[in-house]
């Protein structure tokens, strides 16, 4: 008779424990829900919309040298983002631009309305790159990718043409570790990473998207989402 009186008020002994086991497995479940929510965020500027718009972008000639193919690529790539994103809007071919920039010497000394009236567009995309690097300065035993950029528009015909109506300060990492050694990864998928991070938060600036409400704790990959 004692043990089982001993066994039943085991059993109701455990059962206000794993009822509280079980608010806190849901209380965690919707925590993780909260941050895995994403958000809308409007377009910082909606001027490209049913426009021609060129997009330019530029380096010093270190970068150049050292990474040749890197303008080329976003270039392409911005305006794949951008074209399939914001409606109406009418992108100048990116190999004919490339081509202009090749035949124009020093374009990026021209008074930046002239650009636009060379160019025949509405709008020119100007992305001076300032930082692309895939190492900390120094060691090249870690990866940590960071790419910033000036992001500028200019509309031709505006008030002061030669000025950017608008501009951004635009900077990334990847991958969004503290320490990721060198025989961890690949230089070509650090390179494909930080240049799609790039490319995402830079045409983010122009259309309607949907961002993590938490980015350090979301767990979609590097906060960076959408097209």
């Amino acid at each position: 008779m004692r043990l089982r009186c001993w066994c039943r008020v085991g059993v109701l002994s455990v059962l206000p424990l794993a009822g509280c086991a079980a608010i806190n497995a849901f209380g965690g479940l919707a925590q993780n829900f909260e941050y895995q929510k994403e958000i809308e965020v409007l377009a910082q500027y909606a001027g490209l919309e049913h426009r021609t718009v060129a997009i330019l972008v530029d380096s010093d000639l270190a970068l150049r040298y050292e990474r040749p193919s890197l303008v080329p690529e976003l270039t392409v790539n911005l305006a794949r983002a951008i074209g399939r994103n914001v409606p109406g809007i009418r992108i100048m071919s990116p190999a004919y631009v490339l081509q202009w920039q090749y035949e124009t010497p020093e374009w990026n000394l021209l008074p930046r309305g002239e650009v636009a009236k060379q160019l025949g567009v509405e709008r020119v995309l100007w992305v001076d790159m300032q930082v692309f690097r895939l190492h900390p300065k120094g060691n090249a035993w870690l990866w940590e990718g960071v790419a910033e950029a000036e992001v500028g528009i200019v509309e031709e015909g505006g008030y002061d043409p030669d000025e950017f109506i608008d501009a951004w300060h635009v900077s990334v990492v990847f991958p969004d570790l503290t320490v990721l050694e060198r025989d961890a990864a690949s230089e070509q998928s650090i390179l494909l990473g930080l240049e799609a991070n790039f490319v995402k938060r830079t045409s983010w600036l122009f259309y309607p998207h949907l961002e993590p409400k938490y980015p350090d704790k979301f767990q979609g990959g590097d906060g960076v989402t959408g097209t």
